[in-house]
């Protein structure tokens, strides 16, 4: 079956509540317009039940079939939040709100959902119960993580959760999945090197913070390198270096590092962690220094479901006839969380040739709608039958 026509009817109106939240974009936790109308939205929608304050401004609707005897419960969700960035599109409906921009498409998520919510309050053409999921702070916030400590899952009995993200690069409207690990997980780190500063011209009577954090920097890539199984994916990366003097003739007596760590497995993760605090510390110890790590742990791996996944691809496959196999990512995803507590997939859909997401002139293209209200309808839809 193709996209639902009733999305096609109803693309001009998903269009202008995306449009409006693109205009006004929301950061982390602070997304409280955006949560306000997709609120109200529900209630127009005449959702069963809905539930504001979930992860601090996260939003439920509840919508029973019209039929709940199979007790069978899914859960679809989509993120709220913004980026931190200033928008470059010269749109019509860009940004107002200068250093804020939805430069990753959680606009087109947000409408899509409220879009495919629409539909299943007014059709109910199932047996079950659908939980839809506005969720705050995905960009390093973990609203995801927030929700499920707030009891989300077990609140409504959730026994199974899907989510979706636009793909720039991927024909529009078009899907893709993979099971298993997905998306990585993402860590942080910092090391303070501490040594002697001094005069630049009496090097012999300093301990050398900078010698000492160049051969870290150099040193960490050896992790991935020599340390990591070469079939296994991890990335180290120094991004940040930071003297405490600033001067051409003094050698400073602490120099600062910052990085991510991406891996897309817990054993990795481990590894990562140990052979970072080792290197920086050994390599601080052989210069006569030291070197205090912090290592931060951020979003875990996301781990798809391997029979949801195969699920939700039929559904694809369903809507548009085809649904590609998808390449790791080695971006982060707090859904992950979600996927932790309950079995589900997450997939992606194509935004056609536009520029990538994180970037000033990254648009959500609305053509990509229909298809993606049709996924979510059809997983409830087809998962959960009326007869």
């Amino acid at each position: 079956m193709p996209t639902k026509n009733r999305f096609a009817e109803l693309l001009p109106e998903i269009t202008a509540w995306r449009r409006d939240l693109h205009e006004n974009p929301e950061i982390l936790f602070e997304t409280h317009r955006t949560s306000a109308i997709v609120a109200e939205k529900l209630k127009e929608f005449g959702c069963d039940e809905i539930v504001t304050g979930l992860g601090r401004t996260g939003v439920v609707g509840v919508i029973k079939g019209n039929k709940t005897s199979s007790g069978k419960v899914i859960g679809l969700r989509a993120d709220m939040d913004a980026l931190p960035i200033h928008e470059q599109t010269g749109l019509e409906y860009a940004s107002k709100t200068d250093g804020a921009m939805h430069a990753c498409g959680h606009d087109g998520h947000t409408a899509m959902l409220l879009g495919a919510a629409k539909y299943l309050a007014e059709t109910r053409n199932f047996d079950g119960t659908v939980v839809v999921i506005f969720q705050p702070a995905e960009e390093g916030g973990g609203g995801g993580r927030e929700m499920c400590e707030d009891g989300m899952m077990d609140r409504w009995n959730i026994q199974e959760v899907y989510g979706m993200h636009n793909w720039p690069g991927h024909a529009l409207g078009t899907f893709a999945i993979r099971p298993g690990a997905f998306f990585a997980s993402t860590d942080t780190y910092e090391v303070v090197f501490e040594g002697k500063g001094g005069h630049a011209a009496k090097p012999h009577e300093t301990v050398d913070t900078n010698v000492m954090t160049a051969t870290a920097v150099t040193t960490l890539q050896s992790i991935a390198s020599r340390n990591a199984d070469p079939v296994d994916q991890i990335v180290v990366s120094v991004t940040s270096m930071e003297s405490s003097s600033k001067a051409f003739n003094v050698i400073p007596q602490r120099v600062t590092i910052r990085g991510t760590v991406r891996t897309m497995s817990k054993e990795m993760r481990d590894l990562a962690e140990k052979r970072i605090n080792e290197i920086c510390s050994g390599v601080a110890a052989t210069f006569g220094g030291t070197a205090d790590v912090n290592y931060m742990r951020g979003y875990p791996v996301m781990v798809n479901h391997e029979e949801q996944t195969q699920f939700a691809a039929d559904v694809a496959r369903s809507i548009t006839g085809q649904c590609d196999d998808a390449p790791l990512v080695m971006g982060g995803e707090d859904f992950a969380y979600m996927l932790e507590e309950r079995p589900g997939a997450y997939i992606l859909v194509g935004n056609g040739d536009t520029a990538a997401v994180h970037h000033p002139e990254y648009n959500f293209d609305d053509e990509a709608i229909p298809a993606g209200c049709s996924w979510w309808a059809e997983i409830v839809e087809q998962r959960m039958p009326a007869a």
